[in-house]
């Protein structure tokens, strides 16, 4: 049972429909009286940050490389540490795998900043479409000779649009990818990382995608991303394939590798993606498993499989809210020591040590006692007589 080399039909393919609508079918009345039961090694620790923190101890503890973008995702392909997931097997279906990825340029992720790639003949065309585009100046109007406007008239009867075009007739500052491609050095490396994305695209995966094709792009950018670290594959195949036998229903797979570009376009439709300077997606070792459409007793088979997996240290996993269980695998199936995640603490989002003392509640004062009028007391000293 592998997988990663098994005959697989490609998205939209009949094969992987009838995957899609088994994995979705109705369980109206399928173990309506089973109660859920998520395991403790499926919820938050009591320090909610030791679940990101123990993904991000992992990367130190292996030094792993992680993707910011396409570019580098394409370089950890090469290099042979990401393995091919197909888009349905007998075991699993991939169910919205890459769908927010678009048909645009291929771009390199910097500074929150996209730069789109080009090659030569691309720039050449985009830089004639800008200056296309710029708005030119109107010509200048004579004054009709005798009805002329005193200045501050003239100032209260301009039109705003008017001022709008004085300031575009003079020249735009350059647009985002002008920045960079006007740098000789940094142009060299934009086309750099062009020509590998091209020279990927030409044979990948059974086919041959153009980048100057809108169709292709999209469609190279969702094959790229149907990719994982072989760890987590063989974890991923073991779970689907314990579903499958138990309820003849492929295991649907939401999400698989994620560039950290792309994590911050899911952030728009899912506030569940984080954007800790590590993502675990951005590693290849992390999968969701999508239970949407599954039953109690399903999602209770799953996550005792994925606790049982927890127990002996090869995976991390949480039942999340947005219906995902997200599993990390660990590389060498021991998960990093204590010692190592609590000095990843800060780099899952938790706060400084020093920061959470002080927000720590002050002592609680003691409740206010009544105070009873009393009797003036008499004087203790003696008066005088006269």
């Amino acid at each position: 049972m592998n997988a990663a080399v098994e005959e697989s039909a490609p998205f939209d393919s009949e094969r992987w429909r009838e995957a899609i609508e088994k994995a979705k079918a109705d369980r109206a009345g399928f173990g309506s009286n089973v109660a859920l039961n998520v395991p403790a090694q499926l919820k938050h620790y009591e320090e909610r940050h030791w679940f990101l923190a123990a993904q991000v101890a992992e990367v130190k503890k292996h030094n792993l490389q992680t993707c910011q973008d396409y570019v580098d995702l394409a370089a950890m392909i090469k290099r042979g540490e990401m393995t091919a997931v197909p888009a349905v097997t007998d075991d699993f279906v991939l169910m919205g795998v890459g769908a927010k990825t678009d048909d645009g340029p291929f771009t390199k992720y910097e500074d929150d900043q996209s730069i789109p790639l080009y090659d030569e003949s691309q720039l050449r065309e985009q830089s004639e479409s800008l200056k296309a585009a710029r708005p030119k100046a109107a010509p200048e109007k004579k004054p009709t000779p005798g009805k002329q406007k005193n200045p501050k008239q003239a100032e209260k009867t301009q039109k705003p649009e008017d001022s709008a075009a004085q300031s575009n007739s003079t020249a735009a500052p350059p647009s985002n990818f002008q920045k960079y491609y006007d740098q000789p050095g940094e142009r060299e490396r934009l086309f750099a990382d062009y020509e590998s994305l091209q020279a990927l695209g030409q044979s990948f995966r059974g086919r041959s995608y153009d980048l100057k094709s809108a169709d292709d792009r999209q469609a190279l950018k969702m094959t790229m991303l149907s990719s994982l670290r072989p760890t987590a594959l063989k974890a991923l195949q073991e779970v689907a394939h314990d579903y499958r036998v138990q309820f003849d229903r492929p295991l649907p797979i939401s999400s698989l590798v994620r560039p950290e570009q792309y994590q911050h376009t899911l952030r728009r439709y899912n506030r569940a993606a984080t954007t800790i300077e590590t993502p675990p997606h951005s590693t290849g070792l992390a999968f969701d498993i999508d239970y949407r459409y599954m039953s109690v007793a399903e999602q209770n088979f799953v996550m005792a499989d994925l606790a049982r997996l927890k127990d002996s240290g090869r995976i991390e996993v949480l039942r999340e809210r947005n219906a995902n269980f997200h599993v990390f695998a660990f590389i060498d199936g021991v998960r990093p020591s204590d010692d190592l995640i609590a000095a990843s603490l800060q780099d899952a989002g938790a706060p400084p040590p020093e920061e959470v003392e002080s927000k720590e509640p002050p002592p609680k004062k003691p409740a206010k006692v009544e105070n009873k009028k009393k009797a003036p007391e008499k004087s203790q000293r003696r008066v005088k007589r006269r």
